[in-house]
């Protein structure tokens, strides 16, 4: 049976005990799904809600990470300080970092070589603005960001990495790519991993779709050959928007 890996991006949302009470009403209510799931709160949240939800099957993951280890990286937060609170999984190049905070391919591939090399599992999101889409761009945009993203990392390690593919355009906006055109784009991101590596890698690499994923569209976004999972933004800020996704089937 095909497993899908459903992951909860809380962005900049909840307090502490906020997270805490989430945590336990996705623990109890998720306690016997099929797939794999990742939350990821706000970095003062972590180490409560890895607690919240120890003894499950829910990956504790965060939203960024610095690209070094240690050292004078003001208001930067290590590797090393994640895999303590027992995180296992760390989103990068999330559209918001890129475009918001001028990350660039170069930064973010340094933060998925180093999560790498820490034993962390990068979720690494690419996509492309309403602009380059309309100017026929996609392709170049996402295919650069893909092969950019992952320079350097070795075959070995490719199945560590998940890519989740995030239409800037549809992220918070209720507008969704429609599922034949997610597919379309996984089938080309995997194209690009084909010539990077090989069929192989390109076929069991995991790719996630994001951009307004809710429960009522989640199992014909998931119908989709090359779609692997979702990584939620905003529904997955309430137990009653996110379980009927991480658990649609």
């Amino acid at each position: 049976m095909r497993t899908y890996y459903m992951a909860g991006n809380w962005k900049m949302h909840k307090t502490v005990a906020e997270s805490v009470a989430l945590a336990n009403e996705l623990k109890q209510a998720l306690a016997g799904a099929k797939d794999k799931v990742m939350v990821a709160p706000p970095f003062t949240a972590l180490a409560a809600v890895g607690q919240a939800i120890k003894g499950s099957s829910i990956i504790l993951g965060a939203q960024n990470m610095g690209p070094d280890t240690q050292g004078a990286h003001t208001g930067e937060v290590s590797p090393l300080m994640l895999k303590e609170l027992g995180v296992r999984a760390v989103i990068l190049g999330h559209s918001e970092r890129r475009h918001s905070y001028f990350e660039t391919d170069e930064l973010i591939n340094r933060k998925v070589l180093l999560a790498i090399e820490q034993g962390l599992d990068p979720i690494l999101c690419v996509g492309e603005t309403l602009a380059e889409r309309e100017a026929g761009r996609l392709e170049a945009v996402v295919g650069t960001q893909v092969r950019e993203g992952l320079k350097g990392v070795a075959r070995g390690d490719l199945p560590k990495v998940t890519i989740a593919y995030e239409p800037v355009w549809a992220i918070g906006t209720g507008k969704t790519a429609t599922p034949d055109d997610a597919d379309a784009v996984h089938a080309f991101i995997r194209s690009v991993v084909a010539t990077m590596y090989d069929g192989d890698a390109a076929k069991a690499l995991c790719i996630q779709y994001g951009g307004s994923v809710k429960p009522d569209n989640v199992a014909e976004l998931m119908a989709k050959p090359n779609i692997d999972g979702a990584l939620v933004g905003g529904a997955s800020l309430k137990a009653e928007s996110f379980v009927p996704i991480a658990a649609f089937r």
